[in-house]
């Protein structure tokens, strides 16, 4: 399973060198494509942790002015 983050950034927030330094900490790469960042479960992960996943992405990014999507896909 995969979770791709596409991003929204305020041009009064974080600058995006500071945003990828905290998504990678949270296990994120760079994505070409339709999304910035993808996540590599290496497995497959239920709804409830992808919820909680999110509230981690939503709890790192707090107070950085950034809106995000996520999309989690089985491949």
């Amino acid at each position: 399973m995969k979770t791709f983050l596409l991003l929204q950034l305020d041009s009064e927030g974080a600058p995006l060198s500071e945003v990828a330094e905290v998504l990678e900490d949270l296990g994120f790469r760079p994505h070409s494509g339709g999304y910035d960042f993808v996540y590599d479960w290496a497995r497959e992960a239920s709804v409830r942790e992808s919820l909680q996943f999110a509230d981690r992405i939503q709890a790192a990014l707090r107070g950085k002015r950034v809106f995000f999507r996520i999309e989690s896909l089985e491949e």
